[in-house]
Formats: C-alpha cells, sequence, structure tokens
C-alpha cells in the first residue's frame, strides 16, 4: 500500500486529488494540510511514500517545502500547479512529475503509475520490468520484430497502436494507454491523449495561443501537443538535452 499525502492551500482542489487518489485500490491517503509549513510537519509524523504538493502557497510555498525536506528521508514529488514555469525547478529537487491544473485525468493516472514504479524500483528492483525494446508485429503469416529504436512516433488506432519507423508503419495489438507504460520514459513521451513521439526525434516545439503546442519531428511529421502534455513534453526535451 502506497501512503500519500496532500498538500494544498486550494480546499476544492486538495479534495479533487484525494477523491482521484481514493479510486486507486493500493493507494491510502493518510494525511492533508494547506499550506508548506503545516506540510513539513505532517510529513515528519507520517513519513508518507508519497506527496501531491502545490506550489504557490501563502507562507512557505510548496517548493520550498521540498527542498527543505533532506534528500534521503524525501518522499516521492508530485507537484501540482496553475504556473509552468517552475518546471525546471521541480526537476532541479528530483520531483516525480508536475500536473498542470486543471488536472487532466490520464495525466494522474501516469503520475500514480509512475509512482508505483519508482516505489517498486526502490523496495524490490528485481521485479521491475525492463522497458519495452522490441515489438512482435503480425505481417501476415509472419511475424516481425520492429526494434524501439526505430520507432519515431506512435498513434493510437482504438485497441491497436500504429507505430510510425520512417517511412514504415507498423499495426501493433496494444492500447496506447498501456503501452505508455511500458515504454523506456528517458526515449519517450506521451503529448497527447492518442500520441507518443521519440524525444530525439523531436526538431521544433511551438507554442499556441491557447496553450497548446505544434511539434515537427526531424522527418517533417507534424503533430499536436495537449496543453495537458506540454509540460511533460518540456521536462523529457530538458532531460534529454541534459543526458
Amino acid at each position: 500500500m502506497m501512503r500519500v499525502v496532500v498538500i494544498d492551500d486550494e480546499p476544492l482542489s486538495r479534495r479533487g486529488v484525494i477523491a482521484r487518489l481514493k479510486r486507486e485500490p493500493d493507494v491510502e491517503v493518510v494525511g492533508e494540510a494547506a499550506d508548506g509549513a503545516s506540510g513539513l510537519a505532517v510529513i515528519e509524523r507520517l513519513q508518507p511514500d508519497l506527496i501531491f504538493i502545490d506550489i504557490a502557497m501563502p507562507g512557505l510555498d510548496g517548493m520550498s517545502a521540498v527542498a527543505a525536506l533532506p534528500v534521503e528521508r524525501r518522499p516521492l514529488v508530485v507537484f501540482v500547479s496553475a504556473h509552468d514555469q517552475f518546471a525546471v525547478r521541480a526537476f532541479e529537487v528530483r520531483a516525480l512529475d508536475y500536473l498542470l491544473k486543471p488536472i487532466d485525468g490520464d495525466r494522474f493516472a501516469e503520475s500514480v503509475a509512475r509512482a508505483r514504479a519508482a516505489a517498486a524500483q526502490s523496495t524490490s528492483p528485481a521485479q521491475v520490468k525492463p522497458p519495452l525494446t522490441r515489438f512482435p508485429i503480425r505481417v501476415g503469416s509472419r511475424e516481425e520484430v520492429v526494434s524501439a529504436d526505430d520507432i519515431h512516433w506512435i498513434e493510437a488506432d482504438g485497441d491497436y497502436a500504429t507505430l510510425h519507423a520512417g517511412a514504415r508503419q507498423y499495426l501493433l495489438r496494444e492500447p496506447i494507454r498501456k503501452l505508455v507504460d511500458q515504454l523506456d520514459p528517458a526515449q519517450f513521451v506521451r503529448i497527447h491523449r492518442s500520441t507518443i513521439v521519440r524525444v530525439s526525434q523531436v526538431a521544433e516545439v511551438q507554442s499556441l495561443t491557447n496553450r497548446d503546442a505544434t511539434l515537427r519531428l526531424a522527418d517533417g511529421t507534424m503533430l499536436r501537443v495537449s496543453r495537458t502534455y506540454t509540460q511533460a513534453l518540456k521536462d523529457a526535451l530538458f532531460r534529454w538535452g541534459r543526458g
């Protein structure tokens, strides 16, 4: 059971996160707080595995509260904010994820799944499945193996996913919502409810006025980036650049 504390000065937002977490069978919300100082006290007392914490709060803000926690005793951290300008700082304090308000259901589910994987890795590394590196594809009467290294982007097709590898396309019998958790997060990032891209193939990102964006791959392919995934894309590109 993953023990979680939720810290947010907005009662409605706090209750919303707690309600989402209560739908998860392996998650227990053990505490909550309405500001950074109280949040630190709750964390110290309860020692949770994971915290969801707002950034802009009166008094001690969420970023400063997390930075005040000793690294060796710091729980997994998911920042929740209405603003995207703190994302780089969030990465610097080793946050697991950064969610923008209003929270998208798919992105929230991804954060919880990421927390599960991180918690499992810290307690039992041998049980964590390595990311997919090859995909068996049925082509007529034969089976062809496609390397993950050859894939530029992936799009949803109902309960299937279409793998785009250069000029070739392959239909994989796997829904994108499951596939995203099996890919290497250092190599692939979800940019839309129905689209995953290989980070190394991103050539240009252009922001739009509605906080969505358009993305151009190295081969010229143009894709839409949903506002709920723009920050995840920025974080992935930042980590790729650092790497």
